[in-house]
């Protein structure tokens, strides 16, 4: 059983890429069309991405243990890793695939009115999936959810790149003195390649930047404005910031008044950490109180 929405819209996304995929597979070896195949190729990685995803956010769900002191949130990063290196593999095959199909084979691409019909059902359905994991991504934090977000937004500019190309092709077939417009099809497979590796580029350098627990641009010194803002804290200092999943670890030091009582330095702490999370709804905060004698006197 499913639980919780970012299962939901994870499942959602397995299913609508399984339909894509078998739909596009058939009308591209019926039209003959790479640009179609090169979609279908690109939806079945869709598929295994989108299959890793529900199990990195099933997986994430999970709570902390005795072996996994910080959740496993993890998995989402891996996850997204993994989506990008099966892309930058499709990409290969096609780019490969498009070059053969222009410099030395002769290939007839049947452009019929199914070949429309499935593209535009296509950018239809990756603008509802790529909406529904945006909005989630951003309600949990998900970076896996983000990874989908990101493909399936850009798969929408693909499938109309390959709409474009079957265009053009058609325009060649009926005019013979634009007969070489007929290979607009392998290069609108390029084009569609080439707009899968830059997205690659960019989730894998933001899936690296998560395993290295790289602090969001601007977090920390917020952190540090706000918390210094509550009366009775005198400096807010050794900040560290990392994330699991949807989950934010935030460690600092406090500077408090060593003269007052024990249950009034508790509360203080304890307000210090609803300002964080004020900032931050799913942050884990621990603060370290320092008196401030021993911060002057280093």
């Amino acid at each position: 059983m499913l639980r919780g929405e970012k299962q939901s819209v994870a499942f959602y996304s397995v299913i609508a890429a399984v339909g894509l995929t078998a739909i596009k597979l058939i009308v591209g070896l019926a039209t003959n069309s790479l640009g179609i195949l090169a979609e279908a190729a690109h939806s079945g990685l869709d598929l295994v991405a989108a299959i890793v995803t529900l199990m990195a956010v099933s997986v994430s769900a999970k709570p902390p243990d005795s072996e996994h002191h910080y959740g496993h949130g993890k998995v989402e990063n891996l996850s997204a890793l993994f989506e990008t290196l099966l892309l930058l593999v499709t990409c290969g095959w096609i780019l490969y695939e498009s070059a053969e199909r222009l410099l030395f084979k002769n290939v007839q691409v049947d452009v019929s009115i199914w070949a429309f019909i499935i593209m535009v059902s296509s950018i239809v359905v990756d603008y509802s999936r790529s909406r529904h994991l945006s909005r989630a991504a951003k309600t949990y934090q998900s970076q896996a959810l983000e990874a989908d977000a990101l493909h399936f937004s850009t798969d929408i500019w693909s499938s109309a790149v390959v709409i474009m190309g079957l265009v053009i092709v058609k325009l060649g077939e009926s005019n013979p003195q634009f007969q070489q417009l007929t290979k607009a099809d392998s290069i609108a497979a390029i084009v569609v390649a080439c707009i899968v590796i830059y997205v690659s580029i960019r989730l894998g350098g933001r899936t690296v930047q998560g395993i290295l627990d790289r602090a969001p641009p601007g977090l920390r010194e917020q952190i540090k404005r706000s918390v210094e803002s509550l009366p009775g804290v005198f400096n807010c200092h050794e900040i560290r910031v990392r994330t699991s999943g949807e989950k934010f670890f935030i460690d600092m030091h406090v500077l408090l008044d060593s003269k007052q009582p024990l249950e009034d330095a508790h509360k203080l702490t304890e307000d210090i950490e609803i300002t964080v999370k004020r900032i931050i709804p799913r942050a884990d905060v621990t603060v370290h109180a320092e008196p401030i004698e021993k911060q002057l006197s280093g």
